[in-house]
Protein backbone atom coordinates (compact mmCIF):
# COMPACT_ATOMS: atom_id res chain seq x y z
CA UNK A 1 0.00 0.00 0.00
CA UNK A 2 1.31 3.44 -1.07
CA UNK A 3 2.60 6.12 2.01
CA UNK A 4 0.25 9.19 2.22
CA UNK A 5 3.39 11.35 1.27
CA UNK A 6 3.97 9.70 -2.01
CA UNK A 7 0.26 9.89 -2.96
CA UNK A 8 0.36 13.59 -2.18
CA UNK A 9 3.54 14.30 -3.60
CA UNK A 10 2.09 12.34 -6.66
CA UNK A 11 -0.66 14.20 -6.90
CA UNK A 12 0.99 17.57 -6.54
CA UNK A 13 2.96 16.46 -9.31
CA UNK A 14 0.03 15.83 -11.43
CA UNK A 15 -1.57 18.68 -10.01
CA UNK A 16 0.68 21.18 -11.26
CA UNK A 17 1.82 19.02 -14.76
CA UNK A 18 -1.93 19.36 -15.48
CA UNK A 19 -1.89 23.12 -14.62
CA UNK A 20 1.18 23.73 -16.74
CA UNK A 21 -0.79 21.98 -19.96
CA UNK A 22 2.14 19.00 -20.43
CA UNK A 23 1.29 16.00 -20.82
CA UNK A 24 3.12 13.05 -19.08
CA UNK A 25 5.07 12.35 -22.16
CA UNK A 26 6.72 15.87 -22.24
CA UNK A 27 7.00 15.68 -18.35
CA UNK A 28 9.13 12.42 -19.08
CA UNK A 29 10.90 13.43 -21.97
CA UNK A 30 12.32 17.06 -19.97
CA UNK A 31 13.17 14.49 -17.00
CA UNK A 32 15.07 11.98 -18.71
CA UNK A 33 12.78 9.07 -18.14
CA UNK A 34 9.51 6.97 -19.26
CA UNK A 35 6.04 8.47 -19.06
CA UNK A 36 5.07 4.87 -17.40
CA UNK A 37 7.17 6.11 -14.64
CA UNK A 38 5.63 9.24 -14.13
CA UNK A 39 1.90 7.45 -14.22
CA UNK A 40 3.31 5.56 -11.34
CA UNK A 41 4.91 8.78 -9.31
CA UNK A 42 1.54 10.74 -9.95
CA UNK A 43 -0.51 7.43 -8.41
CA UNK A 44 1.87 6.67 -5.30
CA UNK A 45 2.76 3.61 -6.26
CA UNK A 46 6.05 4.47 -6.68
CA UNK A 47 8.36 6.66 -4.85
CA UNK A 48 10.22 9.57 -6.12
CA UNK A 49 13.72 10.07 -5.09
CA UNK A 50 14.98 13.43 -3.99
CA UNK A 51 17.13 13.80 -6.97
CA UNK A 52 14.15 13.16 -9.26
CA UNK A 53 11.86 14.91 -7.19
CA UNK A 54 14.25 18.24 -8.04
CA UNK A 55 14.35 17.59 -11.60
CA UNK A 56 10.25 17.30 -11.91
CA UNK A 57 10.28 20.43 -10.18
CA UNK A 58 12.56 21.95 -12.39
CA UNK A 59 10.65 21.02 -15.55
CA UNK A 60 7.52 22.22 -13.99
CA UNK A 61 9.00 25.15 -12.90
CA UNK A 62 8.42 25.39 -9.00
CA UNK A 63 10.15 24.36 -5.71
CA UNK A 64 10.79 21.25 -4.69
CA UNK A 65 8.93 22.09 -1.09
CA UNK A 66 5.49 22.77 -3.63
CA UNK A 67 5.07 19.40 -3.78
CA UNK A 68 4.58 18.97 -0.03
CA UNK A 69 2.39 21.88 0.82
CA UNK A 70 -0.79 21.29 2.39
CA UNK A 71 0.63 17.60 3.44
CA UNK A 72 0.31 19.12 7.37
CA UNK A 73 -3.15 20.09 6.77
CA UNK A 74 -4.15 16.88 5.94
CA UNK A 75 -3.38 15.30 9.27
CA UNK A 76 -6.60 17.59 11.04
CA UNK A 77 -9.24 18.43 8.73
CA UNK A 78 -11.33 19.13 11.02
CA UNK A 79 -12.93 22.60 9.81
CA UNK A 80 -16.14 23.16 8.38
CA UNK A 81 -14.10 24.90 5.03
CA UNK A 82 -12.17 21.79 4.53
CA UNK A 83 -15.25 19.22 5.59
CA UNK A 84 -16.93 20.92 2.28
CA UNK A 85 -14.53 20.63 -0.22
CA UNK A 86 -14.10 17.14 -1.94
CA UNK A 87 -11.14 14.69 -0.58
CA UNK A 88 -9.77 14.85 -4.06
CA UNK A 89 -9.74 18.12 -5.36
CA UNK A 90 -6.84 17.47 -7.44
CA UNK A 91 -8.38 14.62 -9.12
CA UNK A 92 -11.13 16.41 -9.98
CA UNK A 93 -11.36 16.77 -13.42
CA UNK A 94 -13.84 19.81 -13.18
CA UNK A 95 -12.26 21.15 -10.32
CA UNK A 96 -8.92 21.66 -12.37
CA UNK A 97 -10.32 23.09 -15.55
CA UNK A 98 -12.16 25.76 -13.46
CA UNK A 99 -8.56 26.60 -11.88
CA UNK A 100 -6.74 26.78 -15.33
CA UNK A 101 -9.43 28.75 -17.05
CA UNK A 102 -9.35 31.14 -14.00
CA UNK A 103 -5.45 31.82 -14.37
CA UNK A 104 -5.90 32.58 -17.76
CA UNK A 105 -8.18 35.68 -17.50
CA UNK A 106 -6.27 38.67 -16.90
CA UNK A 107 -5.20 39.69 -13.39
CA UNK A 108 -7.73 42.73 -12.99
CA UNK A 109 -10.58 40.32 -14.25
CA UNK A 110 -9.78 37.49 -12.03
CA UNK A 111 -9.61 39.45 -8.59
CA UNK A 112 -13.08 41.00 -9.79
CA UNK A 113 -14.25 36.83 -10.61
CA UNK A 114 -12.73 35.95 -7.33
CA UNK A 115 -14.51 39.03 -5.08
CA UNK A 116 -17.56 37.93 -6.81
CA UNK A 117 -17.58 34.13 -5.77
CA UNK A 118 -16.59 35.21 -2.40
CA UNK A 119 -19.68 37.35 -2.11
CA UNK A 120 -21.48 34.40 -3.67
CA UNK A 121 -20.13 31.44 -1.11
CA UNK A 122 -21.06 34.05 1.64
CA UNK A 123 -24.63 34.37 0.75
CA UNK A 124 -24.89 30.99 0.12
Amino acid sequence: MPHKVDVHVGQRIRQRRWLAGMTQQKLAELVGIKFQQIQKYETGANRVSASRLWDIADALGVDVAHFFEGLEAEKGQSDGLSQSIPADLIGDKEAMDLVRSYYSIPEHQRRRLFELARVLSDVA
